[in-house]
């Protein structure tokens, strides 16, 4: 069904769509490449949400091409994504391929957001257009893992980063831990900050280590040159703090990137007084342990968020995977033994029965300096 060229070009609408990884949230990433007599004649990407999409830079670039001509029947457009249907910050996608006089267009993977979900397909077919989908559906999936989860399901993807000593520690025993791995898997994890739409960790991390949880743009190595600091997105900060024990003299509090703590209990009207602007609460029932509710916070924060990165430590990263809310684990291991009495990785129960215990699969596996990270997907 695919001829070579047809695979050529959605590989190379894929790799444009990468380009948005770090600047598009919580819009997807979306890459378009537009041919002609086996010709690229334009191509774009979705840059970020509420500015155009992937297709309308491809066909700006077409029509400067073609000599401005508007109609550029017998091209092919190329896209990672189904096309939208519905008018929300700009105008539907399937719409302007239709008004170009686009004679094919080639979908990678249908649109799992309600709001399209083959309404954009039905749109080009009706006006008479070839479409083809399926085309690298799963590599094209695989981009955008929180959208195409959440669209589904009202949940975001959940990813947990650890990192360990070879013996699976996290800190000598009297907690010291700067630093285990190496600065290259120090930059990795700022990549890895910089995709995510939130950040979740616990308050016992935040009273330790008094971190910034924050994207820093000096720190992200070669990637630095591509995306510069006015575009870089933080992440949603989010700090459990079931009994409302933070206070604003937290490092995080003087960096304004929004913050959102979550507790059991109403913080004091006195302190909540103290908050920056960028600072906001969120109360949730707790779970029998006195925690903040897991499936309550998951749920809320799927209604924005398309991908949540838990930076935490034992208990709360052990929780999130053993209550089954982790999609996948991304693991720092460096080449280091820290020793029995060293702190442990993931604080899980105590299976008793083989069939308990949580089942993972190897993903990939790449070399970092000295340290070696492992993406681990969890199976249902």
């Amino acid at each position: 069904m695919w001829s070579i060229e047809d695979t050529e070009f959605m590989s190379r609408a894929i790799k444009l769509a990468r380009r948005g990884l770090y600047t598009t949230r919580p819009n997807p990433c979306v890459g378009c490449v537009i041919t002609l007599d086996d010709q690229i004649l334009g191509e774009g990407f979705h840059i970020r949400a509420g500015g155009p999409h992937a297709e309308v830079h491809a066909l700006a670039m077409a029509t400067q091409r073609a000599d401005g001509l508007a109609d550029l029947k017998g091209a092919t457009a190329y896209v990672t994504l189904e096309p939208c249907s519905h008018y929300g910050r700009t105008p539907p996608c399937a719409e302007a391929l239709i008004k170009h006089g686009i004679s094919r267009v080639v979908v990678a993977v249908e649109d799992p957001n309600p709001r399209v979900s083959g309404r954009g397909i039905n749109m080009l077919k009706d006006a008479g257009i070839k479409v083809d989908v399926g085309l690298l559906g799963d590599e094209a999936a695989q981009i955008n893992p929180g959208f195409m989860k959440r669209m589904q399901s009202a949940l975001p993807w959940v990813t947990v980063k650890l990192a360990a000593s070879l013996d699976g520690k996290t800190a000598l025993s009297n907690g010291a831990s700067k630093w285990i791995t190496g600065p290259e898997s120090r930059r990795d994890v700022q990549r890895l900050r910089a995709r995510s739409c939130a950040l979740v960790t616990g308050i016992e991390t935040v009273l330790l280590d008094d971190p910034s949880l924050n994207v820093r743009h000096s720190e992200l190595g070669l990637l630095a040159q591509q995306v510069d600091a006015d575009s870089l997105l933080q992440p949603l900060r989010v700090i459990l703090d079931s009994r409302a024990r933070l206070t604003s003299s937290a490092k995080l509090f003087a960096i304004t990137s929004p913050i959102l703590l979550v507790s059991c209990v109403d913080y004091p009207q006195a302190e909540q007084d103290t908050w920056p602007e960028h600072v906001s609460g969120l109360t949730l029932a707790s779970d029998n342990d006195g925690r903040v509710e897991l499936t309550a916070l998951f749920s809320h924060l799927g209604k924005t968020c398309n991908s949540v990165l838990i930076e935490a430590g034992a208990t709360l990263a052990g929780s999130v995977i053993s209550h089954n809310h982790a999609d996948e684990l991304i693991l720092y291991q460096a080449m280091k033994l820290l020793g029995a009495n060293g702190r442990n990785l993931i604080s899980l129960p105590d299976y008793t029965d083989m069939a308990d215990i949580p089942s993972v699969e190897l993903i990939d596996e790449r070399k970092l300096g000295d340290d070696t990270r492992l993406t681990l997907k969890i199976r249902s």
